[in-house]
């Protein structure tokens, strides 16, 4: 393990976020977290929140820019210059493709 890699991460912690996000934004099931908004220029966080279908749901702004700068606290050695898809179901980080930033705009 690299110097400074907890040798247990602290799961409980991505479990309160994803119970927490849940409670905030209601029907969310997964958050595709991102540095590239499509309404900027240069690099800015910006999340897209899907429901179970799949369907966008409409957040507003302030609580989007927030589940994305609380997902990347939690998970620290994650690549933020990639796409990233938080479960909310199961607490768990998946690095997204291309195509899944494509289909949740």
């Amino acid at each position: 393990m690299p110097i400074g890699t907890p040798a247990c991460p602290d799961a409980g912690r991505q479990h309160r976020l994803a119970a927490r996000l849940a409670n905030v934004i209601a029907g969310a099931a997964t958050i595709r977290v991102t540095l590239n908004d499509p309404k900027q220029t240069w690099p800015h966080r910006h999340a897209v929140v899907n429901d179970e279908t799949r369907k966008t749901t409409e957040v507003g702004r302030a609580t989007v820019r927030g589940a994305g700068r609380w997902i990347l606290r939690v998970w620290p050695g994650a690549d933020s210059t990639r796409p990233h898809t938080f479960h909310l179901a199961d607490a768990t980080l998946t690095r997204s493709g291309l195509t899944a930033a494509v289909r949740g705009r």
